[in-house]
């Protein structure tokens, strides 16, 4: 949930450039772009209620299907699909509302229930009964509750730069340093938030010059309004408060790569996590990677990934 703005004279978009600034990763060489990865994958699309969610699949195999974040679309995955594409088919997804996947108005449009039918929608459609779920920031969000609401469908699953919402949950309740690290989404859930942003702005934190042209042409296809509503509909507002509903354990396994630069989501939030997970939970901690740790340390996170799922 980092991100960056084009310069404009506001406090808006000063905090939002400050959130930016951290993500930073200077203990890491930048990986080298997977070769010719527009060519190599195939494209595709499955209708969930009448929204069209497209994908990405590079190999075959067991299927691992990826979720992006904000603000993202399914190229950041690009260095794991080509470290895992020999032993998987790895799919990677555009969340409704980016890229080449459908784009309906209305806030209601962007309840995390549907974020979660989307990706049930695209197993389905790929023929398989279960996959192994990545998710990253926002997709990391619907990646957590697919697995407590949809079991049956997850296998094994990863999360990266995402804690577990109560985890958020009790650190916005509690945490002074989460509330003010948060002010960039209270000023997301504003009414005209939307109109703050541009492609270029948004796609400032890619650090490889080819990659960031291909993300600013993907979001000029996006709908930033329809990216907001990720916020207004979903993440928590004030009063915080935590969670005190039922307990509902994810059930599988879980691998959980956290870049400790994060600015926007802090390392607290992953204390206590072991409590809602039923299985073993792995816990890698990324110093100098930032909120795009699959980006940041591509191949410490390829790699990892591949050791965690062989076992």
């Amino acid at each position: 949930m980092t991100f960056s703005l084009a310069m404009r004279p506001s406090l808006f978009g000063f905090v939002l450039l400050s959130l930016f600034a951290s993500t930073a990763a200077p203990n890491f060489a930048p990986a080298a772009e997977p070769p010719n990865l527009d060519t190599r994958v195939e494209h595709g699309y499955a209708t969930n209620n009448g929204v069209r969610i497209h994908y990405a699949s590079l190999g075959q195999g067991p299927l691992i299907l990826m979720i992006h974040g904000f603000p993202d679309y399914w190229f950041t995955w690009r260095h794991q699909m080509d470290g895992l594409a020999k032993d998987y088919q790895v799919v990677a997804i555009d969340q409704r509302g980016y890229n080449l996947s459908d784009k309906p108005k209305g806030v209601e449009n962007y309840d995390m229930r549907l974020l979660v039918e989307d990706v049930a929608t695209v197993v389905r459609h790929l023929g398989r009964d279960k996959a192994i779920i990545v998710g990253h920031d926002w997709g990391g969000a619907v990646a957590w509750v697919l697995a407590m609401q949809k079991p049956e469908l997850v296998e094994k699953l990863v999360i990266l730069n995402l804690p577990h919402p109560r985890g958020l949950n009790r650190e916005l309740a509690h945490n002074p340093k989460q509330q003010e690290n948060s002010v960039y989404a209270r000023r997301f859930q504003q009414d005209g938030a939307h109109l703050k942003l541009t492609a270029e702005g948004l796609a400032a934190w890619v650090k490889n010059p080819q990659a960031r042209t291909n993300y600013v042409e993907a979001f000029r296809r996006s709908d930033f309004e329809a990216m907001l509503n990720y916020y207004k509909r979903n993440y928590p507002r004030e009063p915080y408060t935590e969670d005190t509903s039922p307990v509902v354990k994810v059930k599988c396994p879980v691998l959980m790569i956290h870049g400790l630069d994060d600015w926007a989501l802090l390392p607290g939030a992953l204390n206590g996590t072991w409590d809602w997970i039923e299985k073993d939970l792995t816990l890698v901690t990324v110093p100098g990677a930032g909120h795009f740790v699959q980006q940041d340390a591509a191949e410490l996170v390829t790699k990892t990934m591949k050791m965690w799922l062989a076992r």
